[in-house]
């Protein structure tokens, strides 16, 4: 298996983590149904892919989304833009700058600002790819803007990358601010890069776990699909 749970601690406060292995696991973007209908949750999700023949084994929310559940920046998806990047300058955290992009390429998995993505795509092939905000780390830098004394404490998740091939999404199982949670990639997941996906709407599908959270409906989901029985 390519996939592995930890439960680990951020400044004293549980959170559950995906550690996945691009060498053995498919990363994948969902978002909408063949009718182009938003899927909305992953009870939806696993439901069309079951019409395929697949069985949804991992899955988390993946970026910020409109009131008509369209992603509010970059969305690639098998190798398709199908929402440009967005590097406007607005209120809220996607606009929080420096924000970024995760992405996987044919060079692997990786965390960079919004404004670099024109360069990797110019040289990679870009397989998928989610924008969003801020930035928690970049070179194992944290976020200018983070405070460690925040009171500003969500149920947060986001996604690191140790490696090429190494990426850990994790979801707090308690309020944290942006410092900790961004301190906890750097310090105890050893990511150098990571990037914030939601806050409070922060959902996990994971069988293994018996977990599938239903708080509310959900735009981007990033997910493992296997093969069915």
């Amino acid at each position: 298996m390519g996939v592995e749970y930890l439960e680990m601690m951020a400044a004293g406060k549980k959170v559950t983590v995906c550690k996945v292995d691009l060498r053995k696991e498919k990363l994948e973007l969902f978002h909408r149904d063949d009718a182009g209908l938003p899927l909305k949750s992953f009870d939806g999700l696993g439901a069309w892919l079951e019409a395929k023949g697949r069985v949804l084994s991992f899955a988390m929310n993946a970026g910020m989304y409109h009131g008509d559940f369209s992603a509010v920046g970059l969305y690639v998806a098998d190798g398709r833009q199908v929402v440009p990047l967005n590097l406007e300058d607005a209120e809220g955290n996607f606009f929080l700058k420096p924000n970024g992009v995760f992405l996987i390429s044919d060079k692997g998995a990786r965390v960079v600002e919004s404004a670099e993505y024109l360069k990797v795509r110019e040289k990679e092939r870009v397989k998928l790819a989610t924008q969003s905000g801020p930035l928690l780390l970049r070179a194992g830098i944290l976020h200018p803007m983070f405070n460690l004394e925040s009171k500003s404490r969500l149920f947060r998740n986001g996604v690191g990358v140790k490696s090429p091939h190494e990426v850990f999404f994790a979801i707090s199982e308690e309020p944290v601010n942006f410092y900790e949670f961004a301190t906890f990639f750097r310090d105890v997941l050893k990511c150098p890069d990571a990037l914030f996906l939601d806050g409070t709407i922060s959902s996990l599908y994971a069988p293994e776990l018996k977990r599938n959270d239903k708080k509310m409906d959900l735009g981007p989901m990033i997910g493992i699909a296997v093969p069915g029985k």
